[in-house]
């Protein structure tokens, strides 16, 4: 999900109203005696001693591994969006923000908004941020850098009257939210040579929303904000890479089943099948060079040009996308591939417009197989879990619909959770390429800590409760 462009990302379809907005190992980290044992300080103090000195080790060591823990799933009948819990101000305060690969900044709700959702179907407490109540809170103006910054990658705006660094972004769906950018405090928890170092911080910009419209006001899958991972300076991922706490590079492996969840690190997984295509440079989301669409091996007639990135098309990957969108010159080829040759057992059935299929086998052993091949000679394997959608059972027979649809008049791919979800993802940005590989999301991963060191820490996806509540990473050999 990014802000507005051709493809109007955030985008809800009649048949999934789908939003398109997201174990412990014991470690020991000791710590310098600063000061005399006959000198007695308040646990606060202790506590703001040792993040100076945590930040000061992270940068002087060329990052750690930063950890999220990741809740939703994929599916839009359940919740159709991923989404992770992160602290923000002083003291730390929990905000649970949207996993989102289509825009850069992370913004959340905060008091006296406008349309902010008050209450959430998905069984989390919203929290609006202060200000005035975080002790290490600033306001951001324009003549900061930062926001300057901003400007021209079109992520804030600035107030003539009052000389502050604001931002407006309006969604595909018709939604938006507006606000102003403050500078506070960013906690984490950071892994380091097999170090767990708890209460971590840097200082970071993020917006706080005054104003919210649209989809976005609706607390059936409400959160507080969204976390954009975009490659942009206001991004986080940027503006920790540019103080040296982590790599310029982060990773998602998201869970594709019911219970959801799966992994997100700061840093680069490390995995022997993950194969890179190169990023399509100059250009503000993460755009691939999508050659051509293969079904049962056979590659699509579809002209080339149709896929060509430039201002108004391309490839996109988006992890704040639910389903997936083809550009429209691709989706007929598209559909008429899969119907010619899934199993003649199947059957063809329409649902409110979109193509579906009765079933009562396995998908695997009556669909085709896809390929979506770029540059470079790397293709993404696509399962039929990955473009197909189970809606409903007739008869007993499963309806499964195409989760890919068609924007009319759109010339823009997107890849959202539906592809995306079973796969490890790579966005190295330092090295301007995205990788991936079929992974299953429910088992650990290595990731390395910096760059071209070699050296890794080993995640494990977990419950999202036990995630927050304690490091999941140990050192691998």
């Amino acid at each position: 999900m990014g802000p507005l462009f051709s493809a109007g990302i955030l985008i809800a379809v009649v048949l999934f109203h789908a939003t398109v907005v997201l174990s412990s190992f014991p470690a020991t980290l000791h710590l310098e005696r600063g000061i005399p044992a006959s000198h007695k300080l308040r646990l606060s103090q202790l506590k703001e001693r040792d993040r100076v000195r945590h930040s000061r080790m992270l940068q002087s060591s060329g990052g750690g591994v930063v950890d999220f823990p990741v809740q939703g799933t994929f599916d839009p009948f359940l919740v159709g969006l991923y989404y992770t819990r992160l602290q923000l101000g002083s003291p730390p305060r929990d905000f649970y923000v949207q996993i989102d690969t289509g825009s850069d900044v992370l913004w959340v709700s905060c008091g006296s908004c406008n349309g902010c959702p008050v209450s959430s179907g998905l069984h989390i407490p919203l929290n609006l941020f202060d200000p005035g109540s975080s002790t290490t809170a600033s306001l951001v103006y324009c003549s900061d850098q930062r926001c300057s910054l901003g400007l021209q990658s079109s992520d804030s705006v600035c107030a003539s009257q009052n000389n502050q660094c604001g931002y407006t972004f309006q969604y595909g769906d018709g939604s938006g939210t507006s606000g102003y950018y403050v500078s506070d405090l960013f906690h984490f928890n950071s892994i380091l040579g097999g170090s767990v170092m708890n209460n971590s911080s840097a200082p970071i910009v993020f917006g706080c929303s005054t104003l919210q419209t649209g989809d976005l006001t609706k607390p059936d899958r409400a959160v507080d904000g969204i976390f954009g991972f975009g490659q942009q300076s206001m991004s986080v991922i940027s503006q920790l890479a540019s103080q040296g706490i982590t790599p310029k590079v982060f990773s998602h492996c998201l869970k594709g089943d019911d219970s959801g969840g799966g992994i997100l690190v700061l840093g680069e997984i490390v995995e022997p099948n993950i194969v890179y295509t190169p990023l399509v440079p100059s250009q503000p989301h993460y755009n691939l060079n999508l050659q051509s669409i293969s079904v049962n091996g056979q590659t699509l007639a579809i002209n080339p040009s149709v896929f060509a990135s430039s201002s108004s098309q391309g490839t996109i990957i988006d992890s704040g996308t639910t389903l997936a969108y083809l550009a429209e010159a691709a989706y007929d080829p598209f559909m008429s591939a899969i119907t010619s040759n899934v199993s003649p057992s199947v059957s063809p059935y329409l649902s409110k417009g979109n193509q579906c299929y009765l079933t009562s086998a396995s998908i695997n052993d009556v669909f085709p197989q896809v390929s979506l091949n770029f540059a470079g000679g790397t293709s993404m394997i696509l399962s039929p879990q990955d473009y197909l959608i189970q809606q409903s059972s007739i008869n007993g027979a499963a309806l499964w619909c195409i989760g890919f649809q068609k924007i009319q008049g759109q010339t823009i791919t997107i890849l959202g959770d539906l592809v995306l979800k079973d796969k490890i993802f790579v966005y190295d940005i330092a090295g301007q390429r995205i990788g991936w590989a079929n992974y299953d999301c429910s088992i650990s991963v290595n990731v390395s800590t910096a760059m071209n060191t070699g050296k890794s820490e080993n995640v494990n996806p977990g419950n999202p409760d036990e995630q927050w509540l304690t490091n999941r990473t140990c050192l691998t050999n």
